[in-house]
């Protein structure tokens, strides 16, 4: 959602209306309503983690632990924000989660108090989508394409590795939003939102505010005697995060546990299997493979490399898209002399294992591994 127009000369602080960044600036899309700031979901990892322990506070505490397993980045160089439940009936201890980089964080929240909108909630802009039943809601404009997943997870990407996206995920059912969707990609319900941005803003807002913990946003200056309160809160908090330290070592527990416990179900299951090293990549390997559906990591290392070369995407030209065994495979059509180079140094930067090489027709093969 980056359309609207630029801001106009506003006196600081302007608290009001729904905006969107681009690159650098921000652009007001709605002058209704609280003050609310989209970013771009290429720049945010959505997830779904179950997390069942009693309060929020315990929940935080143990979010680290649950996530460190699906992200390739330092969890100290991650931003997290805990989200609302995405399955409240079919699954009530799931939250939906963004993980951001922490200097990418501190650069918005800079940028949100430098344009007098310091207060103001940020939410990934794909959750303005309406969510979907099964399936995928997508939405396409300006070469770009949002996808909400039934789940309540999300990415964003080129709209022109769309169709290859949609494929390696197995063809999910889509509601269609926006501009055609192009690529040979079927939609299966195509219905227009009718809610204005402002309503759309405030259900984003309700499932997922990034500015948490020290990203918070800043409240006025409260008299000596609430400071005081807020002293005597301080310490009260500071007892329920030793409490929630000894719930994170809880989990570990469980989950040694349960580590126990697969090994000896694969012991009956699959007779002198090795489970030395990484056991959740030995036992995934034993499962069965087939059946049209893709790897749980397909769709996050896509939506990773898609926003590492995000860059580039007017350079890139993807003719296919594969995934076998943990490896993203593109290739790419013939570009120039050093977009190889230029592929594989933005790859570094998006702290991704993988090479880009060119053939001697000038092709390129893109590899990411999501290991």
């Amino acid at each position: 959602m980056t359309h609207g127009a630029r801001a106009p000369d506003l006196p600081p602080p302007h608290a009001g209306g729904v905006w969107t960044l681009a690159g650098d600036r921000l652009i007001i899309v709605s002058a209704e309503g609280p003050a609310t700031i989209l970013v771009p979901t290429e720049r945010v990892r959505l997830l779904a983690i179950d997390l069942p322990l009693p309060n929020r506070a315990r929940r935080l505490a143990a979010l680290p632990f649950a996530i460190e397993d699906q992200v390739a980045e330092p969890i100290e160089s991650l931003h997290l924000a805990l989200g609302a439940r995405v399955a409240p009936a079919e699954a009530p201890h799931r939250y939906l989660v963004g993980v951001v980089r922490a200097e990418t964080m501190a650069e918005w929240v800079a940028l949100a108090e430098a344009n007098g909108l310091g207060a103001a909630p940020m939410v990934p802009d794909v959750l303005l989508l309406p969510r979907p039943v099964e399936g995928w809601a997508v939405e396409v404009r300006d070469g770009r394409a949002l996808v909400l997943a039934a789940d309540g997870t999300g990415f964003a990407l080129p709209a022109a590795l769309l169709g290859s996206a949609w494929e390696a995920a197995g063809r999910p059912r889509i509601h269609h939003l926006g501009e055609p969707l192009g690529g040979g990609v079927e939609a299966h319900a195509t219905t227009p939102d009718l809610r204005d941005d402002e309503a759309r803003a405030e259900v984003a807002m309700a499932e997922l505010d990034l500015r948490q913990g020290l990203f918070a946003a800043r409240r006025e200056r409260v008299s000596h005697g609430w400071r005081r309160l807020g002293w005597i809160l301080g310490i009260g908090a500071a007892a329920h995060i030793l409490i929630a330290g000894g719930d994170a070592l809880m989990l570990r527990s469980i989950a040694d546990r349960r580590a126990a416990e697969t090994r000896a179900l694969v012991s009956v299951a699959a007779p002198g299997t090795d489970l030395t090293g990484d056991l959740k990549t030995k036992v995934t390997d034993l499962l069965p493979t087939g059946g049209g559906r893709a790897p749980d990591r397909f769709v996050p290392l896509l939506a990773r490399v898609s926003s590492a070369l995000n860059p580039l995407a007017g350079s890139i030209a993807v003719r296919t898209v594969r995934y076998e065994g943990s490896v993203l495979t593109m290739e790419c059509d013939p570009g120039a002399p050093d977009l190889a180079a230029r592929i594989a140094e933005a790859l570094r930067a998006g702290r991704i294992q993988g090479q880009a090489t060119a053939s001697p027709d000038g092709s390129i093969r893109i590899t990411a591994s999501a290991a």
